[in-house]
């Protein structure tokens, strides 16, 4: 049985997503784009009565968080109070190396970009890195994000403590 369809921006990534409360919204669902300049949160339902109050936002898009074109994954953790955003396919080199990070706190606030690649510490090359699928340690303390390299080129696996944002 079809539940929804959710008009949304061009190419979206479903991938796994990201679930959590939103402060306004209720339980929503997290989405990037492949083609787009956003992440998409959508409402979700929930049975827990106490979402109730977030009914009527069920089923729709209800923010749309400013990205760059070619995110593949996003991440959060119950614990956090960051969200996580690649943009792994996209062409420029220095977006395709970097993730944006957005405070919990306030989603439509600007996000901080972090280039991955710069913090790795591996040896510069013509090649780009693409920082790819953010992944939170078991207990939200940690985001693991794999930088990957080209055929020829060092990969590596590159770790953010999620309260400060530094390797």
């Amino acid at each position: 049985t079809l539940a929804a369809l959710i008009d949304t921006a061009k190419l979206p990534h479903p991938g796994r997503g990201a679930n959590f409360v939103h402060p306004k919204y209720g339980p929503v669902w997290a989405t990037g784009h492949l083609g787009a300049e956003v992440v998409t949160l959508i409402s979700t339902p929930s049975d827990d009565k106490k979402y109730a109050k977030y009914k009527q936002y069920n089923w729709k898009v209800v923010q749309e968080m400013k990205h760059v074109p070619g995110n593949l994954f996003v991440k959060t953790h119950p614990v956090s109070k960051h969200f996580w955003a690649d943009a792994a396919q996209n062409p420029d080199k220095e977006l395709a190396e970097s993730v944006a990070v957005w405070s919990m706190d306030d989603l439509s606030k600007p996000k901080k970009v972090i280039n991955v690649f710069k913090d790795s510490g591996l040896p510069e090359t013509k090649a780009t890195r693409r920082a790819v699928h953010p992944e939170y340690s078991a207990d939200g303390s940690e985001v693991w994000i794999s930088l990957w390299g080209g055929k020829a080129d060092q990969s590596a696996i590159v770790v953010y403590d999620d309260k400060t944002l530094a390797v």
